[in-house]
């Protein structure tokens, strides 16, 4: 299984914050999506966190 790319999963986290202030959801539904969107925000800042090591990496061996 290939790992989510990140746009996907902004894109994906951005239609559950769409639908959740339309009122799309009822509550069950509701407390799925937020442990999705739980699991898509920690997917993201993880992706940033691991792109801003590689490009500090690559600065400091410029240097």
């Amino acid at each position: 299984m290939n790992p989510q790319k990140y746009e996907e999963a902004l894109r994906q986290l951005e239609d559950i914050v769409r639908k959740m202030e339309a009122n799309e959801f009822d509550i069950d539904e509701l407390a799925v999506q937020l442990k999705t969107a739980q699991r898509l925000i920690k997917l993201c800042q993880d992706k940033l966190t691991k792109t801003e090591a590689d490009i500090q990496k690559i600065q400091a061996e410029r240097q």
